[in-house]
């Protein structure tokens, strides 16, 4: 569950992000999502904030050495590369990040137009009536 100061800091992006337009907060997971126009571009998860990448932009963020955001399961991490942290000065300067803001917004867009590929888990043998 989103903890108040998760809530909080949230907001305070959002207020911050005016520039793009109204920028709503929605519970995500266990963290507070940043939305706008009803696609989720970034969130806030134990107090770091990620922004959604895609191929045209996840170069800029590894090259400051951003890490993707991760999680842990019972049967280890897993990554996700669709977001990635925000840099430091971002976090420090608004023209900063409303310049980071448009740009998960713009790879959030372009993500919803690009057709799903998704797995395919293998069938699972049927077991034989007794």
């Amino acid at each position: 569950m989103a903890t108040s100061v998760t809530l909080l800091q949230a907001a305070e992006t959002a207020d911050g992000l005016g520039a793009l337009g109204k920028v709503e907060v929605k519970k995500f997971f266990g963290g507070a999502g940043l939305v706008l126009n009803g696609v989720y571009f970034a969130f806030f998860m134990k107090g770091t904030l990620y922004l959604r990448t895609d191929e045209s932009t996840r170069t800029r963020f590894e090259a400051l050495a951003l890490a993707p955001f991760s999680y842990a399961t019972k049967t280890g991490r897993v990554t996700v590369t669709a977001y990635h942290e925000a840099p430091a000065d971002a976090m420090e300067d608004s023209q900063t990040l409303l310049t980071w803001a448009r740009d998960a917004y713009a790879a959030a867009v372009r993500s919803r137009k690009a057709p799903a590929i998704r797995a395919v888990k293998p069938k699972r043998a049927r077991r034989a009536a007794s």
